[in-house]
């Protein structure tokens, strides 16, 4: 990946932030209520978001969740994560929901041409 400063970074579509989390399949709904009120109502008061979207995954007696957050470089992440912004941000009650803390995240650039957009089916 580029670095924060380089010019290729302000150049291509942007940066994505990739957490997962496993809960209980049971607590998924609540779970997900919860990561909207925190997490993602964090992402979108910080200068440099571009959104976030959840995804959940109900496997038997799991449920995985995977927020992807858009940001416009690693300077934006970086407003919202701190000086390193590989490390996972938790907050009080996932301990309520969560069976384990992975400890970083993962971070991916996104170029313009993977932009979603709407196309004619051919």
């Amino acid at each position: 990946m580029t670095g924060a400063n380089d010019p290729a970074e302000t150049q291509n579509g942007g940066i994505v932030r990739m957490w997962h989390g496993r809960t209980r399949a049971r607590d998924i709904d609540a779970y997900r209520r919860y990561v909207e009120q925190t997490g993602l109502a964090d992402y979108r008061r910080c200068p440099g978001n571009l959104g976030a979207v959840v995804l959940t995954r109900v496997d038997g007696e799991i449920a995985e969740i995977v927020t992807l957050s858009f940001w416009e470089s690693m300077d934006a992440v970086r407003r919202f994560a701190g000086d390193e912004p590989e490390t996972a941000r938790y907050y009080p009650e996932d301990e309520r929901y969560l069976l384990e803390f992975e400890p970083n995240v993962r971070h991916f650039e996104m170029f313009p041409s993977s932009v979603l957009t709407p196309a004619p089916c051919s």
